[in-house]
């Protein structure tokens, strides 16, 4: 325990304890307001197990920062009705960019996670150089996010996603192979090219933080164990365990992509031969479907507008393409059990192209995975498709630079008093 004389006191007579708990309860009521929407001072007091007095000087304090705003008046309450405190929707906005072998996209959202702007273009970023391809991602997000500033927004931070292995840390991509890049600093590379800007850069795997997202899309209660896989050219893919992301002992679990399948297989860009990803990425599903001359293996055409079109034949039934989706299937069937055997996730999440084209896959997993695990019905497993498409990794960016304010509200500076909410109760 920490005794009164070794605290160190901190502005307004606050001692380093005290600071503690006050940024705790900040987190604590704001962290509410995000989980279960907009509520009353004294509501928010009874839920949390705070006093209405305490309650109201987090309240004065976060809207301060702009972190919170009042709405309208709470109607069907006991006693004198107040008005409902709510996240602010326009004062802070997070972004999540992201790099992949055919495209790079920028999402941008506000602090109640509500999207505001959102671009990608298509990209052959595997024929280009990390600078050049860094330089076009930054000059995206500044066409995205100006706008945004202008109207009176502030960035609270922003991830980038990449597939491959690496470094959060030191902002490092360690070996991304599809995208040929490797020992490349990419966090100082894009803040170069954004013009040194004040807020921070976090760098994450794409298929965790696509993961992220989906554990935020769905009730926590019901998606405790999660396997996302999200298919592109690569493979990749988020475990999650008690309703935490599977990291690691270095942070590198997840690359299912990178399970060796067919040991006379092809090569894959990683150098070894016959990697998951080399039969059932999207890559494989193009050369299988379609010649190297059709637009469906263009890098250069946005991939939703090609899968677009591999959806079109399958529905008219073309008889390569369905051969294509079926020897995909059957790979993606054994992969997926095994997984399966090895994690019991309670629900398997089929993201990327997989769930573009879904409603063939799908169908195939929940009639035939019970068959390729060993524990009865399938251990309990159910498969889902992804609601989020090629969006999921660059939600799950703007998701992990606004959790830092929703741990840390003082990591935002207070705003001139004009700013700040009226009055601190009511």
């Amino acid at each position: 325990m920490t005794t009164q004389s070794s605290r160190v006191r901190l502005g307004a007579g606050l001692t380093a304890d005290q600071v503690a708990v006050r940024r705790h309860n900040l987190s604590l009521v704001l962290r509410h307001l995000r989980v279960h929407g907009d509520r009353s001072r004294a509501r928010i007091a009874a839920d949390v197990g705070l006093n209405k007095a305490t309650v109201s000087s987090l309240v004065a304090e976060l809207a301060a920062r702009g972190l919170v705003v009042e709405g309208e008046t709470e109607r069907g309450g006991v006693g004198r009705p107040g008005r409902v405190v709510e996240i602010a929707a326009t004062t802070l906005v997070a972004v999540g960019a992201e790099v992949n072998t055919d495209y790079v996209s920028v999402l941008v959202t506000n602090l109640r996670g509500e999207a505001v702007a959102e671009r990608r273009v298509a990209l052959d970023t595997a024929a280009m150089a990390a600078t050049d391809v860094l330089s076009r991602l930054a000059a995206l997000c500044r066409t995205v996010l100006d706008p945004v500033v202008r109207e009176g927004s502030d960035v609270v931070g922003l991830t980038l996603a990449l597939p491959g292995i690496v470094a959060p840390a030191t902002g490092t991509v360690d070996d991304a192979p599809n995208l040929g890049w490797r020992g490349t600093p990419v966090v100082d590379v894009l803040r170069t090219a954004l013009g040194d800007p004040v807020y921070p850069i976090d760098l994450d795997n794409e298929a965790n933080l696509s993961a992220l997202a989906e554990l935020e899309v769905r009730h926590p209660e019901t998606a405790r164990e999660l396997i996302l896989i999200t298919g592109a050219v690569g493979v990749g893919g988020g475990v999650v365990t008690s309703g935490r992301l599977l990291r690691g002992g270095r942070g590198f679990a997840g690359e299912l992509g990178h399970m060796h399948f067919e040991p006379d297989g092809r090569r894959c860009r990683c150098g070894r031969r016959g990697c998951w990803e080399t039969v059932v990425g999207l890559g494989a599903l193009l050369r299988a479907a379609a010649p190297a001359s059709d637009p469906v293996r263009d890098p250069s055409v946005d991939v939703v507008q090609r899968l677009q079109q591999v959806r079109a034949r399958a529905e008219q039934r073309q008889a390569r393409t369905l051969r294509a989706i079926e020897q995909v299937g059957d790979a993606l069937v054994r992969g997926c059990g095994t997984l399966v055997n090895l994690f019991n996730p309670e629900v398997l999440v089929l993201g990327g192209y997989f769930a573009e084209l879904g409603p063939w896959f799908l169908p195939r997993l929940q009639a035939e995975l019970a068959g390729e695990v060993f524990a009865p019905h399938a251990g309990g497993c159910r498969v889902e498709l992804s609601t989020l498409g090629f969006s999921a990794a660059v939600r799950g960016g703007a998701l992990r630079s606004t959790r830092r304010v929703y741990d840390d509200p003082t990591v935002v500076p207070l705003r001139p008093a004009a700013d700040e909410m009226r009055g601190a109760s009511s």
